[in-house]
């Protein structure tokens, strides 16, 4: 698969939409079996309010997951994503309701490199708040 958007097309500046991701407790729960990671922070109250956090938490990784969501629905293939990293800031607290947390992504092509190369820069939030910082995406075009 190549990737679908053309590096002769984007320029510094692109902006990719706003994307807004549900993340309820069922998918905490999928992304443990998927995972492995079965830490009770991740889906006891308890267990997560007694570690000083503000309720269950979703997964830092299925955080980052989520951002770069964004950055493989925009180019087309998931493969094209040559480097993705992120600190994380914030935690994603998921209440245990129907609505869960919302995460918000966006993102802007911050630079061309050579190779039919970009980078990705994107602001992922939660409720208001950054939940990654420096967070980019080294992204082959077709």
């Amino acid at each position: 698969m190549t990737a679908t958007v053309g590096y002769d097309c984007v320029e510094v500046g692109t902006e990719l939409p706003e994307r807004l991701f549900p993340l309820r407790r069922a998918d905490l729960i999928r992304y443990a079996g998927a995972s492995g990671d079965f830490n009770p922070i991740h889906w006891n109250e308890r267990v997560a309010t007694d570690a000083g956090l503000p309720g269950v938490i979703a997964h830092g990784m299925l955080t980052m997951a989520t951002a770069a969501r964004l950055v493989t629905d925009w180019i087309g293939d998931p493969g094209a994503v040559e480097e993705f990293g992120v600190k994380f800031s914030s935690p994603v607290v998921v209440p245990d309701d129907d609505e869960g947390a919302t995460v918000s992504v966006r993102g802007v092509v911050e630079k061309k490199l050579d190779g039919n190369r970009v980078v990705v820069n994107l602001t992922t939030r939660c409720g208001g708040e950054k939940v990654l910082m420096a967070a980019r995406a080294t992204v082959r075009l077709g």
